[in-house]
């Protein structure tokens, strides 16, 4: 394998590695939203942690498309018992940073004649963008409104829509 497939392999398993850890971030999160009866922003996280789920799945691909092995390592530790404002603080400034990461790694991917692995960060930046706006607005919020905006979010439903077939109710083979 050549060394410029080896660096573009080695930012999208880094990337891959920061999707897994915001997967299991996110989704800690909305079941701590759900349980204070939060339910639109526990649905809202967990929409977004399926986001996450997408990314590290196209990160996934491209790097077996390159010849590599995708990651399974999480990129940080989970922090868990997270109130509302804590937690919309933190990640906000995940969702930031990892902007800013990306932008690095699209670099790399760039210099190394990616463009394949360029545009699937373009893709990805676009999307995490929209997900540090909420974060940051949904943080604003709190920070601005405390409980009167918890108190208004309270009772809300946490339902996401109608759940993806997956492996159990898939539709049957043609």
């Amino acid at each position: 394998m050549s060394e410029r497939k080896q660096k573009i392999i080695e930012v999208l398993n880094k990337a891959r590695s920061m999707e897994l850890h915001g997967i299991h971030q996110y989704m800690n999160q909305h079941y701590n939203l759900d349980n204070a009866d939060y339910g639109e922003l526990a649905a809202n996280m967990k929409l977004i942690a399926i986001d996450e789920m997408r990314h590290a799945e196209a990160f996934a691909e491209r790097i077996k498309e390159l010849g590599g092995e995708p990651t399974s390592e999480l990129a940080d530790t989970v922090i868990k018992g997270q109130k509302a404002a804590e937690a919309f603080e933190m990640d906000s400034k995940l969702e930031d940073d990892t902007i800013e990461i990306y932008n690095q790694f699209l670099l790399v991917c760039r210099e190394n004649g990616d463009s394949i692995s360029v545009k699937l960060f373009e893709t990805i930046i676009n999307e995490e963008q929209e997900h540090y706006n909420y974060f940051d607005n949904v943080a604003g919020h709190i920070k601005e409104l405390g409980n009167t905006f918890l108190a208004r979010i309270a009772g809300t439903p946490a339902d996401t829509g109608p759940a993806s077939k997956g492996f159990i109710n898939r539709a049957p083979a043609a």
